[in-house]
């Protein structure tokens, strides 16, 4: 595509990564235009983003009322839209996965933010680009990590090391998680994310799902995939090769540096808004395991990733019915990990699902995660 003007289309764009990609294209407005915008029900956000940005078409799940020149679509046929380069997906859950599977079959460019996306449907979704052509690429600081890391290399690797900053609560007794606020869980160290994607961290959670990620992405196997606690968050992951020659990306805890990377590639361009890395200031690089005690909603998510078929996708409804009740006050913290738990002990799997298998695991693991934790059953 060289240097001319992108044509993107954003899907969940008044959520954290969706508004920061708006920043990136604030930055370069020579570079992108944007064809597409989409969102939930946030109309004052998303009708500033409208009259800012001035799509062409655009989908809001809000009974609402848009502006004459544009046109509502539904996400997939946004995200599949002739006039669109990149459609970045942006969404949390599996609200981005329909758009996904029409812009991959598509064959455009997809940048995903959505984890849960290949953690449900991961062998569909490469089997698919494989056939279209389609490029995925990844947004998420960790896998972004690993691809800059991998990029021009072709040595086996023998780890990929994931970092994550152990959140809000690493050390913290169960005692003490027992009596956990939904503030005191959105208050992560070093990071501003969407409220599902922070619940996530505080749990570990999330790290599970990105293990899921980069098995798809990358096609490296479970057994070579670990992850370790670092508190700084500055480097975001790391390869090692088969010589034992370790590559890691360090960068500041910044989610538009990894959002521009996607949108550029396969150019670097510089951007004064970024922070670079002060070694005189950050001293220290520190490095220690995981206690998977201390965390047993990551136990449940490397459990069902090496279970595979059906279970992931039913891991990942089942925490977002627990993140929702959690947020709404309707359950402890520590009644996360539980509600997950006792539903993937229900799941009776499927070995090779197909994209109907998947949507009815979800929707089973919904109705079973709310029944349990109604005590229905």
């Amino acid at each position: 595509m060289g240097n001319a003007v992108k044509k993107l289309a954003i899907l969940g764009s008044t959520g954290s990564i969706g508004q920061q990609t708006l920043d990136v294209v604030r930055n370069f407005r020579d570079s992108f235009r944007v064809i597409g915008l989409a969102c939930s029900n946030n109309m004052a956000s998303f009708t500033a983003q409208l009259d800012e940005f001035s799509p062409s078409v655009a989908y809001t799940e809000a009974q609402a009322q848009l502006p004459g020149n544009v046109k509502m679509l539904s996400m997939e046929n946004i995200a599949s839209h002739p006039d669109v380069d990149i459609a970045v997906i942006a969404t949390t859950g599996k609200a981005g996965l329909a758009p996904a599977l029409a812009a991959i079959k598509s064959g455009k460019i997809v940048a995903i933010a959505n984890k849960e996306i290949l953690v449900m449907a991961g062998a569909l979704i490469t089997h698919m680009a494989a056939e279209s052509g389609a490029q995925i690429l990844p947004i998420d600081s960790e896998h972004s990590a690993v691809w800059q890391c991998l990029r021009g290399e072709t040595a086996d690797i023998s780890r990929l090391l994931l970092t994550a900053s152990g959140g809000p609560f690493f050390g913290v007794s169960q005692r003490k998680l027992a009596k956990v606020t939904v503030k005191d869980a959105l208050n992560h160290p070093t990071w501003k994310m969407g409220k599902k994607v922070t619940i996530d961290s505080s749990t570990l959670f999330n790290k599970g799902l990105e293990a899921i990620e980069a098995r798809w992405l990358f096609n490296i196997p479970y057994e070579k995939i670990e992850i370790i606690i670092h508190r700084q968050s500055v480097v975001h992951s790391m390869i090692e090769f088969i010589d034992g020659s370790i590559k890691a990306q360090l960068s500041m805890p910044d989610m538009h540096l990894p959002i521009q990377y996607a949108l550029f590639y396969p150019r670097r361009v510089p951007n004064g808004e970024i922070a670079h890395v002060d070694f005189s200031r950050l001293q220290t690089l520190s490095f220690e395991p995981v206690n998977y005690d201390d965390f047993p909603c990551l136990k449940l998510a490397l459990a069902a990733a090496n279970k595979g078929g059906s279970y992931p996708a039913v891991l990942c409804a089942a925490d977002e019915v627990a993140v929702e009740m959690f947020l709404n006050n309707s359950i402890g913290f520590l009644d996360i990990h539980r509600l997950i738990e006792k539903t993937l002990d229900k799941h009776q799997p499927i070995a090779d699902p197909g994209i109907e298998d998947i949507l009815a695991s979800d929707a089973w693991a919904r109705e079973t995660a709310l029944k349990v934790a109604r005590k229905e059953i």
